[in-house]
């Protein structure tokens, strides 16, 4: 069987993928919006294909059509790059924080990110041969409102956009510690903003305990959490000032000055 040449770019195994790459492609490398008889010249594809999967892409937001037989790249492409772009620069900017963190309290350290109503892990520094069960997976995710970090990100937000999360999800419980309650939700997030540190009383999974600090941007925007996830009898509150350290160290990596920005507790 031939090898493929490790140089040569893989090609989408769906020709409509391949079709829509080089569309895109083609979007990107133009700044002015481009008709469609140029795109058909300029990718080989008849204008009926090149319109149809055109059409399909405006309707997600990822190409936008100006004036009718025109198209360029659109807005959701921007969105999404932020995005990508932001959660690579927060990874980058926490690894030797997260490491450092690491080696003082020999205790698993997450970094999450939101994505809708859960979070997501993104990166994380623990020893393999600690045995611990408490290391979230890369990748893994779980609810706002059951995990210290997503408590974060809620008390980020204002009071309504809180109860509509707490109407659209329902606040499901996982432990007996789950907080399913809207009110009493609302009295965390308080404390949460008050003291910068939110915290998960094994609410997620028995025996585990956590807490997170903000990771704040160079415009003052939540963008992640730096938490400690421990065996709940080991969970050490004379953490939180180097918790607090390290992602303030995150933070300023990233742009954000204190005072001149606001963090939870002082919005």
């Amino acid at each position: 069987m031939k090898k493929r040449d490790p140089d040569t770019p893989a090609k989408p195994s769906v020709q409509v993928l391949e079709r829509m790459f080089m569309l895109m492609d083609m979007l990107a490398s133009r700044e002015e919006a481009i008709s469609l008889k140029e795109i058909s010249e300029t990718t080989g594809l008849h204008p009926s294909t090149a319109h149809r999967i055109l059409n399909d892409l405006t309707i997600g937001r990822y190409v936008d059509r100006p004036e009718p037989g025109s198209y360029r790249l659109g807005m959701r492409m921007l969105e999404l790059g932020n995005l990508v772009k932001a959660r690579l620069s927060v990874r980058d900017a926490a690894l030797v924080p997260m490491r450092q963190l690491y080696r003082l309290i020999q205790q698993p350290v997450n970094l999450s990110v939101r994505q809708g109503d859960e979070i997501v892990y993104v990166e994380r520094a623990y020893s393999e041969r600690s045995g611990m069960q408490v290391v979230r997976a890369i990748g893994g995710h779980a609810p706002l409102h059951l995990t210290s970090t997503g408590k974060l990100f809620l008390a980020a937000d204002d009071p309504q956009r809180v109860r509509a999360y707490a109407a659209r999800t329902g606040l499901p419980g996982h432990t007996r510690n789950s907080i399913t309650q809207l009110a009493t939700l609302e009295r965390e997030l308080s404390r949460a903003r008050q003291h910068g540190i939110a915290h998960d009383n094994e609410e997620l999974e028995l025996g585990v305990r956590c807490m997170a600090a903000g990771v704040f941007d160079d415009q003052g925007q939540l963008v992640a959490g730096l938490s400690i996830s421990a065996p709940a009898d080991r969970l050490d509150d004379g953490w939180q000032p180097k918790l607090l350290a390290s992602a303030s160290e995150i933070s300023h990596a990233l742009g954000y000055l204190p005072g001149v920005h606001t963090t939870l507790s002082g919005r």
